[in-house]
């Protein structure tokens, strides 16, 4: 089953769950992208191959707004509006620690291990990554922030969180001490504002707060 959060003619926006896959990798477990395409041809009872292009994506253990393409023309107006940094990500996240400000922006430069799959903050080599925070609220033994991304790096918010000591829960790649239950991280893509490819209409879609007692506790 899948969340569909908006859809229309040339858009479809998922609420991806943690595990789900964007689009098939060498682990060959089925993408979300295929249960997207058999929802759209079961839904409007599409003849032969059903197009759906990738815009953006999500890492595996993180929940939230996923956007795909149902037309080729959507997909290139799109793909431009996050090369020009047009478009608007805005996730939460529930990290370990305090971070030295109750905002600020961070700047670094990445480099991704491809073994590993991985990245690390290098001395101004790689990429360079940038991206806005703030805290909304403290926990009980919790911190929710609110985080917004300049630029759209390899494991960035995950690595750049972990380098001010603030490890998102769950994330045992970058730090976490143990896993979370349903073995995804304590990070959202809570909203996505865009100018739609084809009505030009401005469009913001946010996704529900996962299900559980420490997201609750954000409200």
């Amino acid at each position: 089953m899948i969340d569909v959060l908006y859809e229309d003619n040339h858009l479809i926006a998922i609420n991806k769950k943690p595990g789900d896959i964007v689009q098939a990798d060498k682990t060959g477990d089925k993408p979300l992208s295929e249960y997207i395409k058999e929802y759209i041809k079961k839904k409007y009872q599409k003849p032969g191959n059903v197009f759906l292009g990738t815009i953006h994506r999500l890492d595996r253990p993180t929940s939230g707004i996923i956007l795909y393409a149902r037309t080729s023309k959507a997909l290139k107006r799109m793909n431009e509006q996050f090369r020009n940094q047009l478009i608007e990500k805005t996730y939460w996240a529930i990290v370990d620690k305090y971070p030295p400000h109750s905002k600020g922006t961070l700047e670094n430069y990445l480099m991704k291990n491809q073994k590993k799959n991985k990245s690390v903050i290098t001395d101004k080599k790689g990429k360079y990554a940038m991206l806005d925070y703030k805290v909304i609220k403290q926990l009980q033994n919790f911190v929710h922030l609110e985080i917004k991304p300049k630029t759209g790096r390899h494991h960035q918010i995950r690595v750049q969180l972990a380098n001010i000591g603030c490890i998102i829960k769950g994330d045992i790649k970058y730090g976490a001490k143990r896993s979370n239950k349903d073995k995804g991280i304590s990070l959202v893509a809570k909203e996505i504002k865009f100018t739609h490819p084809t009505t030009k209409r401005e469009i913001t879609i946010t996704a529900p707060i996962p299900n559980n007692n420490i997201w609750k506790a954000c409200k």
